[in-house]
This record gives structure tokens, C-alpha cells and sequence, in this order.
């Protein structure tokens, strides 16, 4: 079976750009990925960490 995929894979003309394709998008996700994470404001992260601590209020920087 994996023979006959391979070789209608191997007739497509043009096919092998999509591995190529595929590896970028992943690459660049991550990429952009790491960046928001490690760009992100400390002082939102921690408000967010003290979200579930919270008692039905919202936590603003004047509760600190």
C-alpha cells in the first residue's frame, strides 16, 4: 500500500516543494512563537499567575 502512494507521489509534478513547505511553517511558528513568550510584559504574567488565588475579583494593579 505505502508503495502505491509513494509512487503516485513520485508522478505529482512539483510535489516537492510541500515537505520544504511544511517544515517552514513549522519552523516559523515556533520561531514567532518563542518570541511572544519571551517578549510578553513580567508584570502581566504575574498578574495572570495570581488569577486563580483570586476570590471572584479581578485583580488590578491597585490590589496588589
Amino acid at each position: 500500500m505505502f508503495e502505491q502512494i509513494k509512487h503516485n507521489m513520485e508522478t505529482i509534478s512539483g510535489i516537492e516543494i510541500f515537505p520544504i513547505l511544511s517544515l517552514l511553517i513549522f519552523f516559523f511558528f515556533f520561531v514567532g512563537l518563542g518570541f511572544w513568550v519571551f517578549s510578553y510584559k513580567k508584570d502581566k504574567i504575574e498578574e495572570m499567575s495570581q488569577i486563580p488565588l483570586v476570590d471572584g475579583c479581578s485583580l488590578t494593579s491597585k490590589d496588589k
